[in-house]
């Protein structure tokens, strides 16, 4: 069964203090008008767990959505375009740094671009900016079926190109409306959660 099947909304934060214990996280990220919402529920099989609005930048707070056994999918604000005050995008800013940097059960990061236009100045100012973590980025190239087959394989072959320099950035392509990718996204995904140390079993009674 998917990893995502049984995902569930679980509390939404906007202050770093908020933040929920959690044994391991995997969030989402990208800009306000890459289809990050979309990737969501169609990974999780459902239609609106996350939000999908026709107003770039709706997500403005941090989301949780429980898996089980203490892990979750994170669903951060949108970067780059949002008609918000700037007070309140000045928020965005630094709520999402903190969490970015600071978030010790933060295990990966799924970096949704679309497909048509990849790797914008603000793509690679979060690439440059999460790998100080060292921790793994897996980027889906979303609205794949915006493009032809042949089209698709020569902006995939330009992102990996691009990408060469940062070891930690596998890359796919992807398409909510056709749900094309969800497999190749869970089986990375799986894998980070695998990798975690197991849950301690609670001790038994003498």
């Amino acid at each position: 069964m998917s990893i995502f099947q049984n995902a569930r909304f679980y509390t939404t934060v906007n202050h770093m203090k908020d933040l929920p214990a959690t044994r391991a996280e995997v969030a989402f990220v990208g800009r306000s008008n890459a289809g990050k919402s979309s990737a969501i529920n169609t990974l999780a099989n459902r239609t609106r767990l996350a939000y999908v609005s026709k107003t770039p930048g709706r997500t403005q707070h941090i989301n949780f959505f429980e898996l089980g056994e203490e892990c979750f999918l994170v669903d951060l604000p949108g970067y780059g375009y949002a008609e918000v005050p700037e007070a309140v995008r000045a928020h965005w800013v630094e709520l999402l740094g903190r969490y970015l940097q600071t978030r010790q059960s933060l295990i990966g990061l799924l970096l949704i671009m679309d497909a048509r236009h990849p790797l914008k100045e603000l793509d690679r100012r979060m690439l440059d900016f999460f790998r100080e973590t060292g921790r793994p980025v897996h980027i889906l190239l979303s609205k794949a079926d915006k493009l032809s087959r042949q089209e698709q394989a020569k902006v995939l072959a330009l992102v990996k190109r691009e990408l060469a320099d940062y070891p930690a950035v596998s890359v796919q392509m992807f398409s909510s409306l056709k749900k094309a990718g969800v497999d190749q996204v869970e089986q990375v995904v799986k894998g980070w959660f695998d990798a975690l140390p197991p849950v301690d079993e609670p001790a038994q009674e003498l």
